[in-house]
Order: structure tokens, then C-alpha cells, then sequence
């Protein structure tokens, strides 16, 4: 067991509940709650095989993610802060996607010793009323801090698509509503898979004043297995890969606006294997898989544009939190010790203005 001699900051984790929300599975989760097999199985039978394949394991869907069971997945580690980092609320039409603030806002926290530090809601730049999103966000809580909107796509089209679009970031419509983000002094959460990287370089170069953080490295769909219908299906194209994602973030960082979070290292589609094994990856197997990605951002981002986060319970198929914790802690102090608490506490607390 491992400890940092100070608390962190955690900068990415989502909470949901099927049975109160709107949700991909709320309908299955109320007809099936009580029966976790038939649950399973009927998730498995509504969801594409894509979904599925990008989760791992349907209860993802299906259990509420609420924060006593972030508190208990934290384990020994004290964390002070979260940002709460929007899920996919499917309430879409109209304002509704504000109701996810609202949820967000209302949540616990304090009853786990935890703050609810900042929300990062979502809310489409290409709609006529974005302006309007904002704003409303504004009024839902006062710790709403910028939004996401994911653009992640893939040219493996039996890899799930986040977007209805393949190059979201580029789209004039989204841009000009990306002015309205700008001039409001909010940040933007980006999520794309490794192959789109170049989008989000030219997003920041058009918006040099804005701060962006890139989600969890830029997520190379298939670089430690296959994913899809034959992504990263040899070690070839898996060199492949991870060379072209290296050069891409390299590009990326050269953007002083843009971070990146060293997250989501652990979700299916980069192509683990470890649920389908039915056991969690020990400490030093996520090192040895990580490393090499958090190196290289290190060396592309420094100590100050990189900060971890958790993305549970995404992550949590693979390993549990406190083992990833170890792990990432243990890669950053081999890098630079002085490194430890920009990263996991002093980063994402200047960023989000927390």
C-alpha cells in the first residue's frame, strides 16, 4: 500500500444513476433491476456489440456510479476535490442537458469528506442555443466550469462512435459557436481517438486564447490488442499505432493552451483483455502498459500540462483505483519526483479554477 503525503485533486470521474436519470439503460434497468443475470443479458441484446466492446462490461450501464462508491473506490488515498465530467446524459432536446448540472449539484459529496470542486457539463456549439446552454449551466450551479463535447470517431467503423460526425472539432458550425466558450472564459474538455489528434491541434491553434485539456492521452484504439473489426489486430499495426499517436501529441503539445490528462489508459477499446480474463490488472502490469504513453507525454506536455485523473468507473473494468493510483504515481515520481503534486493535485486545480 502506497501513500502521497498530500491529497488529490481528481479531475475526471462521472456519476450517474439508471434508476433516477435519463440513461442508456435506464429502460432495461427498470424492467430488470431486481435480476442482475437477465439485466446483463438484455443489455447485451439493445446495445450494439460496439458499445459493449468500448464498456466491457454492461454494468457500466446498469449500476448507479454515485459518490459513496467513488469514496470507497478511493480507498486509502484522501481525495479532496473531484470534477464531475458529463456521462452521455440522454436527456438531449431542448435545455435538457442542463438537468445533468442540476443532478451533479445535488449529489452528497459532503457526506464522504469529498468536494464537488467543478462541473464540466456538455452542450453542443452547433446548436442555435448554445449561448443560452451556457448561461444556463451558469445558473444550475455555481461550479460549473466549461463543457465537453466528445468527437471521438473512428475509421474502424465496428468501433463506437462518440460523434455524428467524423471531424467535429473542424466543422464550421461548431466553431463559430466555439467563439461563444472563448469570450465566456471556459474551458473545453476533448475527447477524440488517437487517429483524429490533428483536429483538436487545429481547434486550439483557431482558439490560442481558450484552455483545452485533452482527455485521456488522446485514447489509441487498439494499441494493446485487437478492438473492432481488426484494429491493432497485429503487433505491426499496434506499432504503428503507437508511433503515429507519438508524433500527433508531440504536435498537439507544441499548443501552450492545451493539457492533457493522463486517464482512460485502462478502457477496453485501447484493446485489454483483462474483464474477458475476469480479474484486475495488478500494479505492475499497469506499469508496464502505461509507462511508455505517460512518458511520452510527460516529455511532450512537462510537469505542468499533464495531470492525472481517475475516469471512473470507466477505468474500473480493468483495475481498481487505488492499483492505478500506485502505479501512476509510482511512473511520475521515476520521471521527476517534484513532479508528483503538480500533477495530481496543483494542475487540475489551476485549470478548472477550483
Amino acid at each position: 500500500m502506497q501513500s502521497l503525503p498530500f491529497p488529490i485533486i481528481d479531475p475526471h470521474i462521472h456519476q450517474w444513476d439508471p434508476y433516477t436519470t435519463p440513461h442508456a439503460a435506464a429502460f432495461a434497468v427498470k424492467l430488470f433491476g431486481k435480476h442482475p443475470r437477465l439485466l446483463d443479458k438484455m443489455v447485451r441484446l439493445l446495445k450494439p456489440k460496439d458499445v459493449i466492446e468500448t464498456i466491457g462490461l454492461t454494468e457500466h450501464l446498469t449500476a448507479p456510479y454515485l459518490p459513496g462508491n467513488y469514496k470507497k473506490d478511493a480507498g486509502h488515498y484522501k481525495v479532496e476535490q473531484i470534477v464531475h465530467v458529463e456521462a452521455s446524459w440522454h436527456q438531449q432536446k431542448g435545455t435538457g442537458v442542463v438537468n445533468e448540472t442540476r443532478f451533479i449539484a445535488g449529489l452528497p459529496f459532503d457526506q464522504h469528506n469529498i468536494q464537488l470542486g467543478g462541473i464540466v457539463a456538455t452542450a453542443d456549439p452547433r446548436q442555435k442555443n448554445f449561448k443560452q446552454l451556457l448561461q444556463l449551466h451558469r445558473e444550475a450551479s455555481p461550479k460549473f466550469r466549461g463543457i465537453r463535447k466528445m468527437a471521438a470517431v473512428h475509421a474502424d467503423k465496428a468501433i463506437h462512435a462518440w460523434a455524428d460526425e467524423p471531424h467535429l472539432y473542424r466543422n464550421k458550425k461548431f466553431l463559430k459557436g466555439f467563439e461563444e466558450l472563448a469570450k465566456q472564459d471556459l474551458s473545453f474538455d476533448a475527447w477524440v481517438y488517437s487517429t483524429q489528434l490533428a483536429d483538436v491541434t487545429a481547434l486550439a491553434k483557431a482558439f490560442p486564447d481558450t484552455p483545452i485539456v485533452l482527455d485521456h492521452l488522446g485514447t489509441p484504439a487498439g494499441l494493446f490488442g485487437k478492438v473492432g473489426k481488426g484494429t491493432g489486430k497485429t503487433a505491426q499495426q499496434r506499432e504503428y499505432i503507437f508511433q503515429a499517436w507519438k508524433e500527433d501529441l508531440a504536435e498537439l503539445a507544441q499548443c501552450t493552451n492545451v493539457s492533457t490528462k493522463m486517464s482512460g489508459l485502462f478502457m477496453p477499446v485501447l484493446g485489454h483483455d483483462f474483464h474477458q480474463q475476469k480479474r484486475l490488472a495488478t500494479k505492475q502490469e499497469l506499469v508496464e502498459r502505461a509507462a511508455p504513453l505517460i512518458q511520452h507525454a510527460l516529455n511532450c506536455f512537462r510537469a505542468k500540462r499533464v495531470m492525472f485523473a481517475s475516469n471512473f468507473p470507466m477505468d474500473r473494468v480493468s483495475s481498481s483505483l487505488t492499483n492505478i493510483i500506485d502505479a501512476f504515481s509510482d511512473i511520475v515520481q521515476a520521471y521527476d519526483e517534484n513532479a508528483l503534486k503538480p500533477i495530481f493535485y496543483e494542475n487540475a486545480k489551476a485549470f478548472y479554477k477550483l
